[in-house]
């Protein structure tokens, strides 16, 4: 018979589809067993008002064999199969689907039939593997039937064809490409890629999906051992195996699934050994309808903080897998969260990997984040400890979420982040340390360094410690960026113990230090043209009780936060050294025996104040956890001033 050509731009449009618009070979077998799950709907709906079908819910199946010696994996299914027009329409026009077709014509009743194929080239998948691909259908009420083979751009025959089959339904034979240097055809012949592939993408089609599986068993011989027992040999048969699941835990009623069986289903789907700290069962129906079933870790996965990492949920349709990792359904600070979501709502581009982003994937995407985060809130009102547990693992995606985006998240997630308390001793949320502040206290207040012994120590502290009012340690990166996206909490402002006024001091305590530093103005001076612009400016601090110095900032870069942006230059050019550095202050206590023998020196001895004020700021460098500039010269400064 004479070949014809497809009735659309040929060649060129087939290549497009198979070399680009899928980015894994192995779907080609999700979009057949698809497209026969469409069949097998058609001729179930059928079957409800005609009595002549003959075929009951339990008779529908769809059939996988492998047949390795000739290189042809066969999809069969006894759904309502293709007359030779529908061969043509369908199979001879690329991009025309029958199933959109069947659909609008049942538009009387639109909501009683669910038809995954929606665009018609998902079936042309199969030349992604295929040399050649044959497709023999008989029709629904039709005697004759058809086959249709085709070996890519090049067109295809349709005739007639006798065959065995004795009912409808299609059966699609794919003849393998020869195996590559890059890619090994032959896999798609073996049992356990079958199996994976269609427990991958196909578990959840609501029809049985069996395939002919080779196992082995002990059976007796004739032969007989020393003891006159039959020996025993083991030898392999066949059997045929339903291997998707069919109907998925997450559309299970409730009283149906245990809190265990969804717990034993995260570890086996995203491969965890611990049990999750939630789960979030969502089924809504109304202009949007979709069924979740999500899942917080509690701890993290070890590829989490690197770029092999993969964020997003399960995508599913009618039970068809359509995206792995769909990012677009989960906000960047709950990229943790691992799940599936099935809905018949969504909108499929083309190659059903990528969805269109319509309305419908907003809502959903919306009011997942919603969940998510009321869940979280629940865990750390009704159980701390074990929140602190999720935090531990996964609180600093929290903090970036508000950082990112210049705060654009901080309403959503500030009440879910915590910190170090100096006076509970372990994390606390914000919340807490509002409910504990006294009446008096204005502000919230917080200390920002590499860990929490330095900060216990910190000199800038020392005031608000004496008020025995709680201070934050932050001793992440991230955390003082967090802090300045908030500026407050509930309210009440963040004030850092580095700040100039932390709003403790008395008017007489203000005017008690303006007038010293009036009084010392030209030892201060001194001491700052001494650093030779280390500092833009001495002065003497209300904040210290026992420690002589500290080094505070003045403007928006506080030291911690320089300390992050010279890691990240080591990390990436291009950011200059300037906007890098904080500008530094030198504070030093005027009722400390250090200040009195710096004053005695600048009176008499300048040279040696010169070096009790580099001696000072090094020791302020130090006791803020910031390194030394030389430190020889420091060793030799204290060396000097000791034994000189």
């Amino acid at each position: 018979m004479a070949k014809k050509q497809f009735k659309s731009e040929s060649k060129r449009l087939l290549d497009l589809m198979v070399n680009s618009i899928y980015t894994h070979r192995e779907i080609f077998l999700r979009e057949l067993i698809s497209n026969a799950s469409d069949a097998i709907d058609k001729l179930c709906y059928i079957s409800l008002t005609d009595d002549k079908v003959g075929l009951s819910r339990d008779d529908f199946r769809i059939s996988i064999k492998a047949d390795k010696e000739n290189r042809t994996l066969t999809i069969i299914d006894n759904g309502v199969g293709m007359t030779a027009k529908e061969l043509e329409t369908n199979l001879g026009v690329i991009a025309k689907s029958g199933s959109l077709q069947f659909k609008k014509d049942m538009n009387d009743k639109p909501d009683d039939i669910d038809i995954i194929g929606q665009f018609g080239v998902g079936f042309y998948s199969a030349f992604m593997v295929a040399s050649r691909v044959i497709v023999t259908s008989r029709a629904y009420g039709e005697e004759l039937a058809h086959r249709w083979v085709s070996e890519g751009s090049d067109g295809y025959t349709l005739e007639p064809y006798e065959c065995e089959k004795t009912g409808c339904g299609t059966d699609i034979v794919i003849e393998l490409k020869p195996d590559t240097e890059d890619e090994k055809y032959s896999d798609y012949l073996e049992e356990y890629t079958l199996h994976n592939l269609i427990k991958k993408y196909s578990d959840y089609v609501r029809w049985p999906i069996v395939m002919e599986v080779t196992k082995s068993r002990q059976v007796e011989t004739d032969e007989v051992d020393e003891s006159g027992n039959k020996k025993k040999t083991w030898e392999d048969y066949t059997e045929i195996d339903t291997i998707n699941s069919r109907i998925p835990i997450w559309q299970r009623p409730k009283s149906d699934v245990s809190d265990a069986d969804c717990a034993e289903f995260y570890k086996e789907k995203f491969f965890d050994h611990t049990d999750p700290t939630a789960v979030i069962r969502v089924s809504a129906e109304g202009l949007v309808s979709y069924q979740a079933m999500l899942f917080i870790p509690a701890v993290a996965p070890y590829d989490y903080f690197t770029r092999e990492y993969k964020a997003g949920l399960q995508l599913y349709s009618s039970g068809i897998m359509i995206m792995e990792h769909c990012s677009d359904l989960l906000p960047e600070h709950f990229r943790f969260v691992r799940g599936v979501v099935e809905s018949p709502d969504f909108s499929l581009n083309i190659s059903r990997e990528m969805l269109q982003h319509d309305r419908q994937l907003k809502v959903i995407a919306n009011n997942i984040e919603k969940r998510i985060k009321t869940e979280l809130k629940k865990i750390m009102d009704e159980n701390l400890d074990k929140y602190e547990q999720f935090y531990k693992a996964f609180g600093i995606q929290i903090k970036y979420g508000i950082a990112n985006g210049w705060g654009a998240n901080k309403d959503m997630l500030s009440d879910l982040i915590m910190f170090y308390s100096s006076t509970a001793k372990k994390l606390i949320p914000l919340a807490e340390y509002v409910k504990n502040m006294p009446e008096e206290q204005k502000y919230i207040y917080y200390a920002a360094g590499e860990n929490i012994t330095l900060l216990e120590k910190l000199p800038q502290a020392e005031q608000v410690r004496e008020k025995g009012y709680e201070i934050l340690y932050l001793t992440e990166e991230i955390d003082e960026f967090v802090i300045r996206m908030l500026r407050a909490f509930e309210e009440k402002e963040f004030r850092s113990v580095n700040d100039e006024d932390l709003g403790i001091d008395t008017p007489e305590d203000k005017e008690d230090t303006e007038r010293q530093e009036t009084e010392n103005k030209e030892l201060l001076e001194f001491v700052k043209e001494s650093l030779d612009g280390k500092v833009v400016s001495a002065k003497l601090s209300h904040k210290l009780k026992s420690h002589p110095c500290c080094l505070a900032t003045q403007g928006e870069i506080s030291l911690e936060m320089e300390k992050y942006f010279k890691a990240m230059q080591s990390r990436q050019d291009g950011m200059p050294e300037e906007m890098m550095r904080a500008q530094r202050v030198l504070e030093l206590n005027a009722d400390h025996p250090s200040f009195a023998a710096l004053k005695g020196a600048f009176e008499h001895d300048k040279d040696k104040a010169a070096k009790y004020a580099r001696l000072l700021y090094g020791q302020a460098l130090l006791t803020a956890g910031v390194p030394l500039d030389d430190p020889n010269e420091f060793s030799e400064l204290v060396s000097a001033l000791l034994f000189g």
